[in-house]
């Protein structure tokens, strides 16, 4: 967790992600990105110079008529053991979508439904910060999603200011390459919770994945020059406050 650790302080220092006093909630799925970045986060609180507190926010997607939804206590068994203010939303977003709605391309208004709940339950505990778990490769398909499917140099950004409900979020595990990230959530025992979504391996960003995969199989470096020009260029908010320029190659190796 260490390496983790450094990489996250620095995107932190890099995007200045978090100011003194601040409440930050993780927007924790129960999944490996969403776990490693709350345990960072509460690591980093311990001794960060802008003192700042953590909770863990988890919005329960409910069940389907043929699946049940997902077990939760483990995480908020993990976040008692450590401190952690631990938030259980419950919601019937899966029931809607795949039972009464039989969406057949579900991934575009489960977002909109999941981000709006979450957004509810965040104003309704008076957090205005929110961490998410989006690590460099997630950048990288995500660029890549947005140039084939959409036709424009796009991506996310590691601080967004969403002004229609004052709410921040921000992207600290974005130095972190996904296996370097699946690597420490299993090495420190996080309580990984299987996604119990009946789309899940079966989108357009899976699809990006692979190809991605193969493309960096063939063209070693691909991702991290690709991270690098969304810097360079930049693209909006993408710049470092520091400006820092440094490889990411060997960090970010799976």
């Amino acid at each position: 967790m260490e390496k983790i650790l450094s990489l996250v302080r620095r995107c932190v220092e890099d995007y200045d992600m978090i100011q003194p006093g601040d409440r930050v909630a993780v927007g924790v799925s129960g999944g490996k990105d969403s776990l490693v970045t709350l345990a960072a986060l509460r690591k980093l609180s311990e001794f960060y110079p802008k003192p700042f507190t953590v909770e863990a926010v988890t919005l329960d997607m409910g069940g389907t008529d043929d699946r049940p939804g997902a077990d939760f206590s483990p995480v908020g068994a993990w976040c008692g053991a450590n401190g952690v203010p631990f938030h259980l939303v419950k919601s019937e977003i899966s029931h809607i979508i795949f039972d009464l709605r039989k969406e057949k391309n579900p991934c575009s208004m489960c977002a909109k439904m999941r981000r709006g709940a979450l957004h509810n339950a965040l104003l309704d505990l008076g957090i205005t910060k929110i961490a998410l778990g989006h690590h460099f490769d997630d950048a990288v398909e995500t660029f890549f999603l947005s140039l084939f499917y959409e036709g424009r140099l796009s991506c996310f950004q590691p601080v967004t200011e969403l002004t229609r409900t004052g709410i921040t979020q921000i992207r600290p595990l974005l130095y972190c390459g996904e296996g370097m990230v699946r690597g420490a959530a299993a090495r420190n025992g996080l309580p990984v919770v299987k996604n119990p979504c009946p789309a899940d391996g079966f989108t357009k960003r899976q699809e990006v994945k692979e190809l991605v995969k193969e493309l960096e199989h063939k063209y070693p470096g691909l991702k991290e020059r690709v991270f690098g020009s969304m810097q360079r260029l930049p693209l909006p908010a993408w710049e470092p406050v520091e400006h820092r320029r440094r490889p990411y190659a060997e960090e970010t190796k799976t």
